[in-house]
């Protein structure tokens, strides 16, 4: 039953820090560029910003096309080696590696403005890749689990490790069906048998 008092607490959910942190960075980052762009014309001329900014366009459309064509060629040779039946190796190929972050640094390079064009560059550095890749890597296990505890199914898919008599283990979900009519305390059967 209601009694029509407002509560103290807002229906409505709190905006997350990065929502709200987001605009105003992006924001200074472009404030940044410009600003930057100005100094390099009052310094120089404005043909040589406007020949940095062409540079960054080209060079960035480069790195971007050698990367998708790599990938490209990997996914290929790998559906070729599968329609034929060849067994393919697990795991990534070596020359497959930082796909992604090669484009996303040519992104940045096509983006006007230095900053932008030194972290594209800064991208393109294999060992700075890796570092990423790891980092972001951990960071979305990180969120993977927190969104999985946080799940509105709680206990209805777990993961659990079946062992079998011998000695394997298997990867499993148990989905547990619970009988209509049975009371709360009443005792579940063992996951082995």
């Amino acid at each position: 039953m209601t009694t029509g008092a407002q509560s103290p607490y807002s229906a409505r959910p709190r905006r997350s820090r990065l929502r709200t942190l987001l605009p105003l960075s992006v924001a200074a980052w472009l404030v940044l560029e410009i600003w930057l762009l100005t100094l390099v014309a009052g310094a120089s001329s404005g043909l040589v910003v406007f020949l940095i900014l062409v540079a960054g366009i080209v060079l960035g459309s480069y790195v971007i096309k050698r990367a998708g064509r790599r990938a490209f060629k990997n996914l290929t040779e790998t559906v070729q080696q599968q329609q034929t039946g060849a067994p393919v190796p697990p795991g990534p190929r070596p020359d497959s590696e930082g796909n992604g972050l090669t484009m996303l640094g040519g992104l940045l390079i096509v983006l006007p403005g230095l900053i932008s064009d030194a972290l594209g560059l800064l991208l393109l550095v294999p060992p700075v890749q890796k570092a990423v890749s790891r980092y972001a890597e951990r960071t979305f296990e990180r969120k993977l689990r927190e969104a999985a505890a946080r799940s509105p199914l709680g206990d209805a898919f777990t993961q659990s490790r079946v062992h079998r008599p011998d000695g394997k283990v298997v990867q499993g979900e148990v989905i547990r069906d619970e009988p209509e009519g049975a009371p709360e305390g009443t005792p579940r059967p063992p996951l082995t048998k």
